[in-house]
């Protein structure tokens, strides 16, 4: 065939994604040569051709047509390579020498329905669309060469379409994850070095498993938020992110987010409904999945717990039913202590740096998609960040500190004296940066079941007494319902006990299993709480004293106030209905019996649970936290328990 014919039958056969392939770039780049192949004549049903993109910085169409005869085939495809029910995965070496990709080893993945291989033309316009900055595609995306397909035959069933990407490795992340090495492995793969963790705010290697493990999900967890947020800023949504679909390249070092088959447009090209508000809540919903996405991912990196299927399908259906993920710590704690005597490594992780973790999980995974945390953001998080980078909290980020220091050290129940006063320190700091000083925000938030944590009043334990008989406190929760009237809740006090022999109760903890539940109705109704009682000189010099402690310093940023004020809005709670008090036991007693239980129950809990019209007002809530001030000015400090807490 002469030069001329062969190249008006090339330019006139259109490609499987509707792209003319141009010659000129053969002759425009003789060093950079790759073979195209067609055939003369064209089907119908091939998609109508588009223009090719000739921007300066898009270059030449990256989309290359290769043949079968390019590819020696291996005869085995590694595990790590994740492939659907409609697509047979291979893995070969280029043997063409005019090849750029010539000795190099890629993957050939066979999509044999319509739905594969329209997720196979999505890829390739894709890469088309993402070609004007192909560094960044490179080292964060599962880089797609080109496709093998007869070009009449891009629509029809029985022929499939084959896409020819890069391979990085054998292992997906959720391999890598699932080696019981794989700490050490990944360290290896990555090569980590001084000047690699200094890409995470880092500047040692080595340390406490711990540490090691924390530094490295942060280098992954960085790159894949990177690559994540470059299709974002294409105006593109991955949509299908998961440990499958990740890839770590022992090459450059590199996360890879995987094949964009069904990657989406922020923009939807229907023009009945392409206006600019539906565009942008397309955009927000579309990014918001994204990230709710990387959030599971980051989940099972760091709770290796969840990579197991059964407990991972709670972990969502804990979501799933509209729990709010901010009582994540309190819904997985009995799972990730029951198997560990050391500490779980994950929890140890997400504890760290004041609960930044948790934090980052619940921003990542929250139930409203306008609530979930941007690529960006989420990159200045200090759980991302190492520890010679210098991060300015935000408002909503130092009272989750707060709580969460609060909530830690009242875990570790040794009670001293320096603990119980900073414990209370803690106590009023949240109290003064209450962010929901509305009544209303009370009655949105209030109901529930809550745990009771810590409690500022006298603590009696049962170390240095001898009482008769031995009772072990377990759990004591306040239930909070809402009755018809909006202001008026039910509260159910419930504690948990158990009736321990005399004889060995201090070495053999079980017994007989009991619940005290204490019922009454209380009127919700604004209040305050005042601070400064007296006009006198020595109270202005207390006042300006606790100014200073509570306002100055890593605090001062989150309150715009100089000094504290005379009061604090509060809810009081108000007692409408008389208490009513039952006890059952596993197991018949007298009413002698009954009567020094249920005062030895007392002796040990706060008051304000077993009478609950001692407790007079609530200070501070959030979505899990809440505290509450009694009659004689203790505080009690709850979490919230959620129905389903124990996964």
């Amino acid at each position: 065939m002469p030069l001329a014919a062969a190249a008006a039958a090339v330019a006139a056969c259109p490609s499987p994604i509707g792209l003319t392939r141009p010659l000129c770039r053969i002759e425009a780049h003789p060093r950079r040569r790759r073979r195209f192949r067609s055939e003369a004549s064209s089907s119908a049903s091939a998609p109508a051709p588009a223009a090719v993109d000739e921007g300066g910085g898009a270059g030449p169409c990256p989309v290359v047509r290769f043949d079968m005869a390019d590819f020696t085939v291996a005869d085995r495809v590694n595990v790590g390579l994740h492939g659907r029910s409609d697509e047979m995965i291979f893995e070969a070496t280029v043997c063409d020498p005019s090849s750029e990709l010539y000795g190099s080893t890629v993957v050939l993945r066979q999509l044999k329905s319509l739905q594969a291989k329209r997720r196979g033309r999505r890829a390739l316009e894709v890469l088309k669309k993402l070609a004007r900055r192909q560094m960044m595609y490179h080292s964060y995306a599962l880089q797609v060469h080109g496709y093998i397909a007869p070009c009449n035959a891009v629509e029809e069933e029985d022929v499939p379409l084959v896409l020819v990407h890069g391979y990085h490795g054998s292992h997906s992340l959720r391999h890598w994850l699932q080696l019981s090495d794989w700490l050490p492995t990944l360290e290896a793969t990555l090569a980590l070095d001084e000047e690699q963790v200094r890409r995470v705010g880092d500047d040692s290697v080595g340390g406490p498993a711990v540490t090691r493990q924390l530094r490295l999900i942060r280098i992954l967890m960085r790159d894949l938020l990177i690559g994540v947020n470059y299709l974002h800023s294409h105006g593109l949504a991955h949509t299908e992110l998961r440990l499958e679909n990740v890839h770590v390249s022992p090459i450059d070092k590199h996360v890879k987010v995987g094949i964009l088959g069904n990657a989406a447009d922020f923009h939807d090209n229907d023009p009945s409904s392409s206006t600019t508000a539906i565009n942008n809540d397309r955009r927000k919903m579309m990014i918001a999945f994204d990230m709710r996405c990387v959030g599971f991912i980051m989940a099972k990196m760091v709770l290796r717990e969840l990579m197991d299927s059964s407990t991972f399908f709670k972990f969502k259906s804990f979501l799933t039913k509209g729990n709010d993920p901010s009582c994540l710590r309190e819904f997985l704690l009995p799972t990730l202590c029951q198997n560990s005597t050391s500490g779980n490594i994950g929890l140890q992780m997400l504890d760290r740096q004041w609960g930044a973790g948790w934090n980052l999980l619940a921003l990542l995974l929250a139930t409203k998609p306008e609530e979930r945390i941007s690529c960006v953001d989420a990159l200045r998080h200090p759980f991302l960040c190492g520890p010679k980078w210098r991060i300015n909290p935000s408002a909503n980020l130092i009272r989750w500190s707060l709580g969460s220091t609060a909530v830690r050290m009242a875990e570790d129940y040794i009670y001293g004296h320096h603990q119980r006063r900073r414990l209370a320190y803690f106590v009023e700091l949240m109290e003064v940066l209450n962010p929901n000083l509305r009544t209303q925000n009370w009655i949105h938030l209030l109901p529930g079941r809550w745990r009771l944590l810590y409690c500022t009043g006298r603590h009696i334990g049962l170390t240095l007494r001898q009482p008769s008989p031995r009772v072990l406190i377990s759990d004591v929760y306040l239930t909070v319902s809402s009755e018809s009237v909006d202001p008026v809740f039910s509260l159910t006090s419930d504690t948990g006990f158990r009736i321990m022999p005399e004889s060995n109760w201090p070495h053999d903890k079980s017994g007989t299993e009991g619940l005290l539940s204490v019922t009454t109705s209380a009127r919700i109704a604004a209040g305050r709480i005042y601070i400064k009682e007296q006009d006198s000189e020595e109270s202005r010099v207390t006042s300006s004293r606790s100014s200073r402690r509570y306002l100055h310093g890593k605090w001062g940023k989150v309150s715009q106030m100089k000094e504290l004020p005379s009061s604090l809005p509060t809810v009081s709670i108000a007692a409408m209905d008389e208490i009513d008090v039952s006890m059952s036991c596993n197991s018949s007693l007298n009413v002698n019996s009954a009567q020094n239980v249920l005062q030895e129950i007392r002796t040990q809990t706060p008051p304000e649970m077993f009478d609950l019209s001692k407790i007079v007002c609530g200070t501070y809530i959030d979505a899990r936290l809440m505290i509450l001030r009694g009659v004689n000015g203790s505080a009690l400090l709850f979490t919230r328990a959620n129905p389903t807490s124990d996964p």
